[in-house]
């Protein structure tokens, strides 16, 4: 069976994929997130000229299948170390690459390197890659920082940092985490950057469970990127907030969820504000956010749903980037006839999917609203209770 017919036959499902010569040297990796659509692109008209010479001298053509994105991304780069193809190297010196690199410290932090860039680093460090891309990897350990936490501030200040105030930061900077803890966050990310996942969740479900659920239920739609000439995307959790309040008093904020276009009820939750000032809808729109997304245990949505315009985008989106989570953001804003509003640069594929989807992400919107001020109504009946 020929390459192109062997492309046909691959899963749809996240992985990795490797094309060998005649003699079984592997000359490229690659990840996708359906392997079918994205080996099935290097069959097409009009491709890259040096991908087009590869697949000539191809003859064979072998996959691995993830559970995740993030673990296509890892083992590409742990497999591109191991045999270090002809076509994966984009220069003579390979210095384009980027790297992981974790010093073998007291406290120490994941950071991001180049090729040219390793030799500053001590002997005694854990090194990963390469990586083909530097905003995958920034993307990655966002992912990976959300369970578990690592600092980047300065420790023992005694000043709370903010990314300690979201939930990225163990507490480094007041002296809330011993070395022992904080060391063993790092050799957690160092097993899930080494591929190896399956060793670490038998060890958290032991350790621990609400971790291990986390690792096991990962979040990494922000991983999703242009594959060949398709964007493949899952939509398939929608999660719409709203903000409810009587002259300020009362506020509520209230989160629908629709799995499949259909509203998942069991999946609403209810927020009551607590910090936020009266009549400040946006800081308590914030709030709702940064509490939310600090709850590892539920799933995480493939799109986020608001019920304001361009001044509620634009906050909501530098509140999503504080906090490190890269998840499509959409608005509607009801003072122009429920038009869509999407943040700066979204990119052209995400507003017409919107666009087809715009009956839904409505009722969405409706059923945010109904929600939080069927409870918000309810409190305030139950406070003025005789």
């Amino acid at each position: 069976m020929d390459l192109a017919n062997q492309a046909k036959k691959l899963p749809l499902s996240p992985g990795v994929y490797l094309f060998l010569n005649k003699k079984g040297k592997v000359l490229y990796v690659g990840r996708a997130v359906s392997l079918k659509k994205r080996v099935q692109s290097y069959f097409r008209k009009n491709i890259d000229r040096r991908i087009s010479e590869m697949v000539f001298r191809a003859s064979q053509l072998k996959h691995k299948e993830t559970e995740t994105v993030l673990e296509s991304v890892i083992l590409e780069a742990n497999l591109i170390k191991k045999y270090w193809p002809k076509y994966n190297v984009k220069d003579k010196d390979d210095r384009s690459f980027t790297y992981i690199v974790i010093p073998k410290t007291d406290y120490p932090r994941p950071m991001i390197v180049r090729q040219r860039e390793l030799e500053k680093f001590p002997t005694k460090a854990y090194v990963f890659g390469p990586y083909q891309s530097a905003t995958l990897v920034k993307n990655a350990l966002r992912i990976i920082r959300r369970i578990f936490p690592y600092s980047t501030c300065k420790p023992f200040s005694g000043k709370p940092c903010f990314s300690y105030q979201v939930g990225l930061c163990p507490g480094l900077c007041v002296g809330e985490v011993s070395k022992e803890d904080y060391r063993e966050n790092i050799r957690n990310i160092v097993s899930l950057l080494s591929g190896q996942k399956k060793r670490l969740l038998k060890k958290l479900e032991k350790e621990n469970p609400q971790k291990a659920k986390a690792l096991q239920h990962i979040q990494d739609v922000s991983l999703i990127v242009k594959e060949g000439i398709d964007l493949y995307f899952r939509i398939n959790r929608i999660e719409g907030y709203d903000i409810s309040h009587l002259s300020g008093k009362e506020t509520f904020g209230a989160m629908a969820v629709f799995t499949n276009g259909q509203p998942d009820k069991s999946q609403y939750r209810l927020f009551k504000i607590k910090e936020a000032p009266a009549n400040d809808d946006l800081r308590a729109l914030e709030e709702v956010i940064v509490r939310r997304f600090k709850h590892l245990e539920w799933p995480f949505p493939d799109l986020i749903l608001i019920d304001g315009g361009k001044p509620q985008i634009d906050y909501i989106s530098r509140v999503l980037r504080n906090i490190n989570i890269s998840i499509p953001l959409i608005g509607i804003s009801k003072f122009k006839d429920d038009r869509l509003v999407f943040p700066v640069k979204t990119k052209k594929s995400l507003k017409d999917l919107a666009k087809e989807i715009n009956d839904t992400l409505l009722k969405i919107r409706n059923e945010a609203h109904r929600f939080g001020l069927k409870s918000s109504r309810r409190s305030r009946q139950k406070r003025i209770k005789p």
